[in-house]
């Protein structure tokens, strides 16, 4: 393998964690199917009816700190472990299955098992039950929400993200719709910057067509072999 590689940047979806048990979003059978996302992921849904937001969020936390990484979570680990250039790992997803598996990776829509105060900002580790009524630590306001980015709020760490996709040589798509901006928007930002394009899923999404390489096929099978054949290079 060439000693002084590029910069390698990848951004993973839901599909990345669904053979964990933690369900999609807008496939059939998803999260979203199941729930008006007005009412329990905007910041008006929350100021309506907080409680209901609570309830929904709890279940979800519950759920993910169930779960385990597969098989597509450890071979990005290896890969951030072993590779000898940089590897960014951006995740959509709000639970820890790549922190599990040992990879630190950029969330940018938050993570569930973090809260934050609505009135000052304050972040902190969240407990699996959080309430309405619960005042924030550091300024006791009962202000307190998960820490994930709700429709219409802005995702956290853009310009980071940014510059790592200025920087890429390689930029990697696993398990993601293609749907949501502006994460649907880094296959094109990586391809101005030059960098090799590959989309990896279950099928073909709205933007496979921007991609140079595309591999189908579920996550836990796809992407460990897809590591195997960059560490081989």
């Amino acid at each position: 393998m060439d000693r002084n590689p590029g910069k390698i940047v990848v951004l993973t979806g839901a599909g990345v964690s669904a053979e964990s048990g933690l369900g999609t979003f807008r496939d059939k059978g998803g999260v979203w199917t199941r729930y008006d996302l007005n009412e329990v992921a905007t910041p008006e849904g929350f100021r309506r009816d907080p409680n209901k937001v609570h309830d929904f969020y709890n279940a979800r936390r519950r759920n993910a700190a169930g779960a385990k990484p597969n098989a597509a979570h450890a071979a990005l680990a290896r890969l951030e472990r072993d590779y000898p250039g940089e590897v960014v790992v951006i995740t959509q997803n709000v639970d820890s299955l790549h922190e599990a598996a040992g990879t630190a990776a950029i969330h940018m829509h938050g993570r569930l098992d973090r809260a934050t105060c609505a009135s000052c900002g304050a972040g902190w580790d969240a407990p699996m039950e959080m309430h309405a009524a619960d005042p924030c630590p550091v300024c006791s306001e009962p202000s307190t929400r998960p820490d994930v980015v709700w429709f219409g709020e802005v995702p956290h760490a853009l310009d980071e993200i940014a510059g790592h996709l200025d920087a890429a040589a390689v930029f990697a798509a696993i398990g993601t719709s293609g749907q949501v901006h502006p994460a649907a928007g880094f296959v094109s930002e990586a391809r101005r910057a030059g960098a090799r394009t590959i989309e990896i899923n279950l099928a073909p999404s709205e933007i496979s067509d921007l991609f140079h390489e595309r591999i189908e096929g579920p996550a836990t099978q796809s992407v460990p072999l897809w590591v195997e054949r960059l560490l081989s290079a």
